[in-house]
């Protein structure tokens, strides 16, 4: 866990090495077997964030622009993770109504993705895209489909400038040992 923490602190302080790879896969051969992955990879990486109190017991998931890899967005979180409710917004909405806890990004022109992760600095809001495969463009997480599986990758660097608690088991993830204790 030591070692984990250490390597928090590591990355977050080195800029070159504030984009970190995932790389375990999902591999899904039968049919909807990407909007499957994806549900789990969502759900997986709400169980390793923890919002400030108080805690809801349901997380809004606000959906913006044009997901690449599903229209059918339903996070699967593992165990006695929070419910999520999900549903499709504009950016205007996301920003003036703030009741979002999570936002996953899509296709969105830059000004509008710009606008988001801006306006998402400082507040409690997991964000989460598939339109942004090595992660430079705000985002936390971010998605990404190639042949033979569904990866992500983190952005230390948008994680540092928020409340939220990521576990650094989410990192071991990304280092590839499974995220075993």
């Amino acid at each position: 866990m030591l070692a984990s923490l250490f390597l928090i602190g590591a990355l977050s302080t080195t800029p070159q090495m504030s984009v970190q790879a995932a790389s375990q896969t999902i591999v899904e051969d039968e049919s909807g077997g990407v909007s499957g992955a994806v549900n789990r990879m969502l759900g997986g990486i709400v169980s390793y964030v923890r919002w400030p109190a108080p805690v809801e017991p349901v997380k809004t998931l606000c959906v913006v622009g044009g997901p690449r890899l599903t229209d059918r967005i339903a996070p699967d979180v593992p165990g006695r993770g929070p419910a999520i409710a999900v549903r499709r917004t504009t950016v205007a909405a996301a920003t003036a109504a703030g009741d979002c806890d999570i936002l996953f990004l899509g296709r969105l022109p830059d000004a509008d993705r710009n606008r988001l992760i801006g306006w998402v600095r400082n507040r409690p809001v997991l964000t989460i895209s598939d339109d942004d495969p090595d992660c430079l463009h705000g985002a936390m997480f971010c998605l990404v489909h190639r042949r033979g599986g569904l990866s992500f990758s983190v952005n230390l660097d948008a994680i540092a400038r928020g409340p939220l608690r990521i576990d650094p088991r989410v990192l071991k993830i990304g280092r590839g040992d499974g995220g075993g204790t």
